[in-house]
């Protein structure tokens, strides 16, 4: 159920990570056996492999926080890089956005005034920003100018959307793990593109604290919206809990909380996926402290808090971090792409959440080169995936998956080394006068990015996500075409997933009729097989003991046994 890369003493002197960080892998050849010194050194260097370089970074910056809690206390404050303006796949010249002003003046940035122990953003009713609706092209990434204090770049962080504001909460920046207040829990509002600050604290356990302790740093969690208030999920932190943390933020507060949980707890991890089904939150996969990738799955119950370990049948993902997943019709969970330690996927799978069986469906339309870190959001029946890497570059589609044909096309292409294409980025949806637009924020491709881009949908919503709490009965269920597999003796099994409502139980009735016969059928075929090898192997035994009793007879009447 999992795969280890190793540890700390695996990788040798964690120098060497950082020169695995900023020069790449070791392609010198390995010195002669009279210098000892400079072997060892190869071999240190030699045995960090092909580690990508912000994976190097980040073990390098692990292992010299235990051995020095204190440098980063000595390191000149961040100066912001500049922005390397973008270039489309099909040029057009690009509508600046710039918040509007009154009477020649621009728009003061909003106060943060302090109320019942919180913060709160306030700002001029008479001031009217158009924000999104400035956005004039369709299908076409472009930069959106924002304005307030902007997050320092990131990526592996985790963004959800919240009463149209943007909340971004972690992330890692040069191998280190944010979280503190002026980097970690800021909300960009959508509607006048300003980023903020918010002055969180964390509930005391008990009452008798103060409450003037801070949430911990983390990278390669979940942020998910639920109500009026958003859980983060998982996510690698400096001293990592045995199982996995659940805190809950509460904006009208802006004070984190650790939720109790019952049941057993996954095992602490990073670079999973948490999907809202309903009332529950499905978590797939990650990598654990010790780098060990999973492939297990884990159901929150919302309504009680409860865990559960689920094991389903079928063929599981194998083991993966950074990929991405999605909903559909609140009954099939999809899981796309992610990596292991050397490799990046680009396959499909989809859970039953009804039979908890796995299955690889057959696609359409293109087929999507191999990619980790990517992000993933959905607009109703489309799935729509932005970035990640693939060991050697960024991705540079934005992709759509019809998740009722499962049909992949190309929506838009970036070129260049931009935010765009490159890993750990984050994906959100907001719905403005009846347009969706696809907004993202941070990554790492070489260079951390805090720019905010947007795209801007061609066709208006017709139904809603079922994310947001649709039944099966209320959403159009049209779902996935039927999967054909050729298994190893040459069988073909199909497996019909119908979604019109009143054709779904007899096509259920069919599809299990179905397979119970060909189930019985291979399990004879299987038990006749048996019988054939069960009874020629007591044939082979007779003809042993035969053999053996012909061989005593014939040294017996051998003229050598009467000279002993």
């Amino acid at each position: 159920r999992d795969i280890c890369f190793g540890d700390r003493n695996s990788v040798g002197d964690f120098g060497f990570c950082f020169v695995q960080a900023t020069v790449g892998p070791c392609n010198v050849p390995k010195p002669r056996a009279w210098n000892p010194v400079e072997q060892s050194k190869w071999t240190s260097w030699h045995g960090l492999g092909s580690m990508p370089s912000a994976e190097a970074m980040r073990l390098f910056v692990k292992i010299l926080e235990e051995e020095d809690p204190g440098w980063y206390s000595r390191v000149p404050e961040f100066n912001s890089e500049p922005v390397v303006d973008i270039q489309m796949h099909k040029p057009k010249e690009e509508p600046q956005i710039i918040p509007a002003s009154t009477n020649g003046k621009s728009i003061p940035e909003p106060k943060i005034i302090s109320e019942n122990e919180s913060s709160v953003e306030t700002q001029d009713k008479d001031v009217i920003l158009e924000g999104l609706s400035t956005v004039s092209s369709h299908d076409e990434w472009s930069s959106l100018s924002v304005s307030g204090n902007r997050p320092k770049p990131r990526y592996e962080h985790g963004a959800t959307v919240l009463q149209d504001k943007m909340y971004i909460f972690g992330g890692n920046h040069n191998g280190r793990y944010l979280s503190d207040l002026q980097v970690s829990e800021i909300a960009l509002d959508l509607k006048s593109l300003t980023w903020s600050k918010i002055d969180a604290k964390l509930q005391a356990e008990s009452s008798d604290s103060a409450k003037t302790s801070q949430i911990a740093p983390c990278a390669g969690h979940s942020l998910i919206a639920w109500g009026n208030k958003f859980f983060s999920i998982a996510g690698h932190t400096k001293d990592p809990s045995e199982g996995i943390a659940v805190k809950e933020f509460d904006p009208h507060t802006c004070t984190w909380s650790i939720v109790k949980t019952y049941g057993k707890s996954p095992v602490s991890r990073g670079g999973q996926t948490v999907t809202l089904v309903g009332t529950t939150l499905v978590l797939f996969g990650g990598e654990d402290a010790k780098r060990c990738l999973l492939n297990d799955l884990h159901i929150l119950d919302l309504e009680t808090m409860t865990w559960d370990d689920v094991d389903a049948i079928g063929t599981p993902p194998s083991p993966r971090s950074d990929h991405a997943a999605a909903c559909h019709a609140d009954r099939y969970l999809l899981i796309f792409g992610g990596g292991s330690h050397a490799t990046c996927f680009n396959d499909l799978h989809v859970l039953d959440l009804q039979t908890m069986e796995w299955s690889r469906p057959k696609q359409q339309g293109l087929t999507p080169s191999p990619r980790a870190g990517h992000a993933g959001v959905t607009v109703g029946e489309n799935w729509f995936i932005v970035g990640g890497g693939n060991n050697k570059s960024g991705v540079s589609e934005t992709l759509v998956l019809n998740m009722s044909t499962l049909t992949w096309s190309v929506v838009s292409t970036v070129e260049g080394r931009v935010p765009l294409a490159s890993e750990g980025m984050t994906l959100v949806h907001s719905n403005y006068n009846g347009y969706d637009y696809l907004i993202s924020f941070g990554g790492y491709n070489g260079r951390y990015s805090n720019e905010v881009y947007t795209l801007k949908l061609s066709l208006k919503s017709d139904s809603k996500s079922t994310a947001k709490g649709e039944t099966v009965s209320d959403a159009t269920s049209r779902v996935l075409e039927p999967e054909v597999e050729t298994s190893q003796d040459g069988k073909i099994r199909e497996i019909a997933m119908d979604g019109a409502d009143s054709d779904l139980k007899n096509s259920t009735d069919e599809a299990s009729e179905q397979l119970l016969a060909a189930l019985k059928a291979e399990k004879e075929e299987l038990e006749a097989t048996l019988n054939r090898e069960q009874l020629q192997t007591v044939q082979l035994k007779e003809e042993i003991a035969q053999a053996e009793t012909r061989n005593v007879e014939l040294t017996k009447a051998s003229p050598l046994s009467f000279m002993r």
